[in-house]
């Protein structure tokens, strides 16, 4: 599929942050219960999704998340100079129309039983070039897809898929999108079609991202990409959610402060629903001294 060049425009800014619903109870509790899935390699250690539930009640989850052993973060695969355009949570500008220097590296995790959570597996890419939209998100990062789909619906979301223009351009209804949140499609004035991701879909930018604001027409308020929070839809429904965070912002937590080595940071999340069941409203990055291990997890749970 051609995919049409575009530079992102947003018409609107948020004047305050909300920040919406508790955050509930952490799971630096020493009685929560954390329960880690199969451990895969990553760069000189390993990754393992988990999920932390609440000890008096398994049906409340407190954390779905992915740790890192404390070598994982070393050895990392560097980017190549021949790889194919990642394409993810943008596209190339007409000052840079290939990005030939990026490249993504997958890794996919099914979570442990007992999962309390809508979400089915997670989605882990290291972008060692980072990727489009050039001068915001091309820091190396890592993004975090927590899915409530399916692998086979992930699967599906490629350009040879007859259907994948339609889905792409199938929206959630106003009822179950996110404050302050805007679709690349609506945000680029392009076709849905045009600026999905295969095995990802259409992405959903929070307009009050500071590393976004260039992009605005603010560029006085704009600051360097460290973290933030994406959503994405697929034919009609949205299908993730997404802390997106770079190498060096998550490295930092372990010589940080010890007030600094646990950040929480609330998300804009929709007063409904489309997938019943407890729902994060924050996401965490923690550098855990004593299990020797760096996580980024959902948490702060509510029923919707």
């Amino acid at each position: 599929m051609q995919r049409r060049t575009w530079l992102l425009t947003f018409t609107a800014l948020a004047a305050a942050l909300t920040v919406y619903g508790s955050l509930g109870a952490t799971s630096s509790s020493a009685t929560a219960r954390r329960i880690y899935g199969e451990a895969q390699r990553l760069g000189r250690g390993t990754v393992r999704a988990y999920i932390t539930l609440n000890p008096s009640d398994a049906r409340k989850p407190l954390e779905v998340g992915i740790a890192f052993s404390v070598d994982a973060m070393d050895g990392l695969p560097g980017p190549r100079a021949t790889a194919a355009p990642h394409g993810a949570h943008g596209a190339p500008t007409a000052n840079a129309p290939t990005h030939e220097v990026l490249d993504s590296h997958t890794l996919l995790f099914d979570l442990p039983s007992p999962n309390p959570t809508p979400f089915r597996f997670v989605q882990l890419d290291w972008n060692p070039g980072g990727h489009e939209p050039p001068g915001v998100y091309d820091e190396p990062h890592f993004d975090f897809h927590f899915w409530t789909a399916s692998r086979d619906v992930r699967a599906s979301i490629v350009p040879s898929n007859p259907e994948f223009d339609q889905k792409a351009a199938q929206l959630p209804p106003e009822e179950f999108r996110m404050p302050f949140y805007v679709d690349a499609a609506t945000a680029a004035k392009a076709p849905a079609g045009a600026v999905s991701v295969p095995l990802m879909g259409l992405h959903w930018l929070d307009v009050r991202s500071p590393e976004l604001q260039g992009l605005t027409g603010h560029p006085e308020k704009q600051e360097k990409f460290t973290k933030t929070f994406i959503y994405g839809s697929w034919g009609g429904s949205f299908v993730f959610a997404e802390p997106m965070i770079t190498r060096d912002y998550i490295l930092a937590k372990r010589t940080a402060d010890p007030t600094q080595q646990d950040e929480v940071v609330p998300v804009s999340t929709p007063a409904r629903a489309q997938v019943s069941g407890q729902h994060p409203t924050a996401y965490r990055i923690t550098w855990d001294a004593q299990a020797k291990e760096y996580r980024v997890a959902l948490t702060g749970f509510e029923p919707r």
